[in-house]
């Protein structure tokens, strides 16, 4: 089964770490302008993301990198069983031309 670009790229994530890396702030060292970050689909690879990007918002990317977390171990109710958030992938994108327009 294919997955489409939509499929691979969940969604654009919006916090402070994420615009210091969009805007190249001091803070965020050794970073330059134009990276974004993507929760994006588990079983993707460097490749598909960065296709998925350029074919999704029409840009070229220089260069992705990729962070898998774990789900933390939560309580479920009174029980003393454990419950387990899911785990996901964050994507790093830098862009070597072009920027995303965000609304």
């Amino acid at each position: 089964m294919a997955k489409s670009a939509y499929d691979i790229i969940k969604n654009i994530m919006m916090t402070e770490k994420c615009n210091l890396l969009m805007q190249g702030g001091a803070k965020a060292a050794g970073s330059t302008k134009n990276q974004f970050v993507f929760k994006v689909c588990t079983c993707a690879n460097k490749q598909e993301i960065a296709s998925a990007v350029e074919e999704i918002y029409g840009v070229k990317v220089k260069s992705v990198n990729i962070m898998n977390y774990t789900g933390k171990l939560k309580r479920v109710g009174r029980s003393p069983k454990a419950g387990r958030r899911s785990s996901w992938k964050k994507a790093v994108v830098a862009l070597s031309e072009g920027t995303i327009t965000l609304a």
